[in-house]
């Protein structure tokens, strides 16, 4: 896990850091009075969160990222944003898609206090059921502004959810599990709040794909590799089917998703593991949620009163 805290009143040494930190960058136009920006950074190997204040007023030109960039406005307004075909601004809880990875942007900050939140872009065709052995389709968002208000506001509450439920804990976010789970759901909520180009529906020789064989197949391979993050594409890579047969496979035999599935595996692993455990060796139910990839520990717990009809401490102290 990454962090870092930049506080600077230098224009120069503010642009060399969001240089560094984003892309090439130049601003300028700064206001004569104040230039004190503030910035703090979390990351994991796929996303990063940062929070922003900037005090003054600046213009940006900023090249290619080559990862999706969001952006959830606080105070202050970012006015003339433009790339390829598109101009905005945006104010106070305002969530919008940056720009395409592979294209440059520019604009004005005006005293903002903003979020920006970036992933690598195959996270969303690996969540999108695009990739695997029989299809290699990139998703890519087709718009820069959520689908609508409610589905804004769920992307914000997922940002601030990992914000506080995994990068704000060193400990929780080097978990491997904990950091492909947080970066899947993130991933799943970008594609649930702007419009794209992923399609859920299978073709026809996808259907018939979707056959009991294959679907024992991933199965068998989720039981084995829980230990480890998983994609669906791996686990349709496993099944010699595409990722959609995979997942028409889940709905129709199991009435799940495979990442459900993975989930409901896991937590049988945690089950198991709360119950071997000994308290009085230091065992606690945070440190095997989260080695099995459950970084929420009241979700984790709730979870599992509904499947066990006990809490999980209860489990650690009495088996």
């Amino acid at each position: 896990m990454e962090r870092l805290t930049f506080d600077s009143d230098d224009l120069e040494r503010t642009e060399e850091f969001l240089s560094h930190a984003y892309a090439r960058m130049r601003i300028g136009n700064g206001s004569s009075d104040s230039s004190r920006a503030r910035i703090h950074r979390s990351a994991i190997d796929t996303v990063s969160v940062d929070e922003l204040d900037l005090d003054f007023d600046m213009s940006y030109v900023v090249t290619p990222l080559g990862r999706i960039c969001l952006c959830v406005v606080h105070e202050g307004t970012i006015e003339d944003h433009v790339y390829q075909g598109v101009s905005d601004s945006f104010g106070p809880g305002d969530v919008v898609s940056f720009a395409p990875p592979e294209l440059s942007y520019a604009g004005r900050i005006r005293s903002a206090r903003y979020n920006i939140t970036m992933l690598d872009p195959e996270l969303l065709t690996q969540v999108a059921g695009t990739a695997g052995p029989l299809r290699q389709e990139p998703v890519r968002l087709t718009g820069h502004r959520p689908l609508s208000p409610a589905a804004g506001e769920r992307l914000r509450s997922t940002i601030r959810y990992v914000q506080d439920h995994v990068l704000a804990d060193p400990a929780v976010a080097d978990q491997p599990l904990v950091a492909a789970t947080a970066a899947q759901h993130l991933a799943a909520t970008v594609l649930a709040t702007f419009p794209n180009t992923a399609s859920a529906d299978p073709t026809g020789p996808e259907r018939q794909d979707a056959h009991p064989a294959a679907l024992r197949r991933a199965l068998a391979f989720i039981e084995g590799h829980a230990d480890r993050p998983l994609t669906v594409a791996q686990i349709a890579e496993a099944a010699h089917i595409s990722v959609r047969a995979l997942q028409y496979a889940f709905r129709r035999h199991l009435g799940s998703t495979p990442l459900a599935y993975v989930r409901r595996v896991r937590l049988s692993h945690a089950h198991d593991e709360l119950a071997a455990a000994d308290p009085e060796a230091g065992a606690t139910v945070a440190d095997i949620a989260a080695r099995w990839g459950f970084y929420h520990p009241g979700r984790f717990a709730t979870l599992y009163r509904r499947t066990y009809d006990r809490s999980p401490g209860r489990t650690l102290r009495d088996d």
